[in-house]
């Protein structure tokens, strides 16, 4: 839209405040705002849930794998020849064995459930996510016949253990006497403690080498499940549906979408929700900049009619208030741009002063999954988010527009 030199000042000239137009000057401050805070919550919300997901995604599927190969009777015999299957699928990028088992720990008296998880030595130190979140210690200190494991943060703060403390795991599966089943009960020294990031992980896992989890579980040479990693998360299904029906009647195939329906669909509908929620602050700061327009038009029908008889045409009329009306929209754009990134990037920061000045855990990891409040930015979302509030504030500009270009000059000015 090309404004003339005339025009443009006209515009200029009705969005500072005049004398008895200050009312309606603040109605169009309070339109600003309202978009800012529109645009702001938006990126805010949708970055937070893009982030939480992101980070969801990414520490389960970091240590459970795109997708696993679970034995059927919790127990693979023959898992090199599942191992080698996989690996020979197109798309598979890496076939990992391993045991999972729950069991209980105890130390000084001390009991918790935990789940242990029997890997190789060269998977243990090879896994990026338990890598980079070591805490205190060496995973280099686990090694078969070692007699050492690594535990999760918050199960060593549970049990009031730390690097050299020895902590025994309880195994339903020992020796069968007259009396019945005695529990195997094998001590362990913690030579790592990790963070993972996600509490359910972290609160329960305890990792030790394979040879000593089959021991523990008296296993022999044989593995629960088989990790799988495929090139696209996305395309799992498909990828790893030629294995499932090479492995059918000895294991069973279950994907990250299958292991965490439940999580993601309700992350994937709450975004949505709230999307639409917040949309809808946008949509009521489109309402009041149209009530200040509309408000403008009104005070200014003497001088519109003046501009008429001057040579101003109706289409001059509609881009000057189509132009005021789209700048408020504009600038509070820009203006929550700003906010919501800003907000962004000292996210915790405000977290944490909102806890220490309301005395209120806000973040519960045991509630939130996470130990710190997430954030991904999506570009494609923000440009979404930003033609949006432009186009609601753009059409909340055509009713008044139009208003003012059909004022009649001869009614107004007939009797002045």
């Amino acid at each position: 839209m090309i404004l003339s030199r005339y025009e443009r000042m006209i515009a200029r000239r009705y969005m500072l405040p005049g004398r008895g137009e200050r009312f309606i000057v603040l109605i169009a401050g309070f339109s600003l705002v309202a978009v800012m805070l529109g645009v702001a919550a938006l990126v805010i919300v949708m970055s937070v849930m893009n982030g939480f997901r992101a980070e969801l995604f990414d520490k389960i599927v970091g240590v459970n794998g795109h997708a696993v190969i679970q034995g059927i009777g919790g127990r693979l015999d023959d898992w090199q020849r599942v191992v080698a299957q996989a690996r020979a699928t197109p798309g598979v990028t890496s076939a990992v064995p391993l045991i999972e088992q729950p069991l209980m720990t105890s130390y000084n008296g001390r009991v918790e459930a935990v789940l242990v998880r029997g890997m190789r030595v060269s998977d243990i130190r090879s896994n990026a996510t338990i890598n980079r979140r070591v805490v205190t210690g060496s995973l280099s200190r686990l090694t078969a016949g070692s007699g050492n494991i690594a535990i999760g943060a918050r199960l060593a703060e549970s049990l009031g253990a730390d690097i050299g403390s020895e902590i025994s795991l309880i195994s339903p599966q020992g020796q069968t006497t007259p009396f019945g089943t005695v529990p195997r009960i094998v001590s362990y020294r913690v030579a790592a403690v990790f963070e993972i990031g996600v509490y359910d992980y972290d609160k329960a896992y305890v990792v030790m080498p394979m040879a000593d989890a089959q021991q523990l579980l008296m296993m022999g040479g044989s593995v629960g499940m088989v990790e799988v990693q495929t090139r696209d998360a996305d395309r799992v299904g498909p990828i790893l549906e030629p294995l499932r029906r090479q492995v059918a009647g000895d294991a069973v195939v279950s994907d990250w979408r299958q292991m965490n329906a439940q999580l993601f669909e309700a992350l994937a509908v709450e975004r949505v929700v709230m999307f639409t929620v917040l949309a809808i602050i946008i949509l009521v700061a489109a309402f009041n900049i149209a009530s200040s327009l509309i408000m403008l038009v009104r005070a200014k029908t003497r001088d519109i009619a003046i501009l008429r008889t001057m040579g101003a045409t109706r289409g001059a009329m509609i881009r000057i208030f189509m132009t005021v009306g789209t700048t408020i929209g504009v600038l509070g754009c820009l203006a929550g741009l700003v906010l919501g990134l800003v907000a962004l990037f000292f996210r915790q920061g405000v977290v944490n002063a909102v806890q220490f000045v309301s005395g209120q855990n806000l973040w519960d990891p045991s509630i939130r999954f996470l130990t710190e409040l997430p954030s991904k930015t999506d570009p494609v979302e923000v440009v979404v988010i930003v033609i949006m509030t432009l186009t609601m504030t753009f059409l909340a500009t055509l009713y008044p527009a139009f208003k003012a270009a059909s004022t009649d000059p001869v009614q107004v000015l007939r009797y002045d």
